[in-house]
């Protein structure tokens, strides 16, 4: 960082003037994209590229940023590409500023809490037409995208290592849960409705409200490990959870492995429970610990069986609740908990393992990024 200090103090001593964004961008919007026949060029949303079509709507370089949902989620793009209409494109001066400097500089503004609309997030040209923007000279600009280029590959090397070191744990975790759940005739087995009570989620779409604090437990929410996107009002919960309580998918995810993947409750009333998703709750915790229930139904093979593997499945409550479940004694049950919590811990626990070290990088190169573009504003 001293070259771009160096640079600062010999080109702006007096700070770093800012100006509009509107005076540096012109923002476009995008357009509808069905009547396009497929391509190569990579059509834009909010959520990320949707497809590949035929026509460009506009050349790279551009900043990309939402205009409805995901607001804080911006593309930088340096090839051709098309946009719809949840996301705005940018036609930069580049006699002004960088296109790569913009985007960082973006990236730090928090453009994901500038909802300009009472439901679905929204933004506006306006409001971004009035952000205020440092603008550095243009060799302090690409020094610093320079430099943050270097930490952004180093960084995407070191969390691919990470990545496929945390997906090797995943993978020896699984083993040794189905190792430690195997039981022979020897332990007693029962029919899941014996055991637990099952009762079907509901739906809260409808109830969504932008000032909700109870997440929803969705499929995505349960594979995304907890990850919530939708909230709704305390007051507005239908199905709610207690601790102890477990969560099951019932329908798979279009696009992802999510069938009978599980949830564990750790709060009172802490999570609505959604359609498509059952919450499972142990009727005698002296027979059974809702923690091995959790750890027992994750994945279970038996629920699998039913997994067609194209269309999208759905668990009657039948094949859930007639499910043979294994009661070993309490003492074992708790070692096995004792043990895969560890593991779990490990493999998934922000605070813990791999993932904390993960979040850790992530937090590193945001500090960076912040610290490298916060500028002495110029006297106006």
């Amino acid at each position: 960082m001293s070259r771009i200090d160096d640079l600062i103090a010999e080109n702006c001593p007096e700070g770093v003037r800012s100006c509009p964004l509107g005076e540096l961008v012109r923002i476009k919007n995008g357009s509808d994209h069905k009547h396009l026949a497929d391509g190569e060029v990579p059509v834009y949303g909010s959520g990320g590229i949707m497809r590949h079509v035929d026509i460009a709507a506009a050349e790279g370089p551009s900043v990309l940023i939402p205009r409805k949902g995901s607001l804080g989620n911006l593309f930088y793009v340096d090839e051709p590409f098309w946009v719809v209409d949840t996301i705005f494109r940018t036609e930069i001066d580049q006699t002004l500023i960088e296109p790569k400097f913009l985007y960082h500089q973006l990236l730090t503004m928090r453009l994901g809490e500038m909802n300009q609309a009472g439901g679905v997030p929204s933004q506006t040209q306006s409001a971004l037409n009035k952000l205020r923007i440092p603008v550095p000279p243009l060799e302090v600009q690409r020094e610093i995208v320079r430099v943050l280029d270097t930490f952004t590959e180093l960084e995407a090397e070191l969390e691919a290592e990470l990545e496929a070191e945390l997906e090797a744990r995943r993978q020896q975790y699984e083993y040794y849960r189905r190792g430690l759940l195997d039981f022979g005739p020897d332990v007693q087995w029962v029919t899941l409705s014996d055991i637990a009570e099952y009762t079907n989620g509901k739906a809260h779409e409808k109830l969504a409200d932008p000032d909700g604090v109870i997440p929803m437990v969705t499929a995505r929410f349960i594979s995304r490990n907890g990850e919530a996107n939708r909230f709704v009002r305390s007051e507005d919960v239908l199905t709610p959870a207690l601790a102890g309580d477990s969560a099951l998918v019932l329908s798979d995810l279009p696009n992802g492995r999510a069938l009978a993947r599980t949830f564990y409750v750790e709060h009172d009333n802490a999570y609505a429970i959604n359609q498509r998703i059952a919450r499972l709750r142990v009727k005698d915790s002296n027979v059974v610990l809702p923690k091995f229930l959790f750890y027992f139904m994750n994945r279970n093979p038996g629920l699998l069986v039913h997994d067609n593997g194209s269309d999208q499945t759905h668990l009657s409550k039948g094949q859930v609740t007639g499910l043979r479940f294994p009661v070993p004694p309490i003492v074992e049950q708790q070692r096995i908990v004792d043990i895969l919590d560890n593991f779990y811990a490990l493999v998934n626990d922000l605070n813990v393992g791999l993932p904390a070290e993960l979040d850790a990088r992530r937090k590193q190169y945001k500090y960076y990024r912040d610290k490298l573009l916060t500028f002495d504003e110029a006297p106006a």
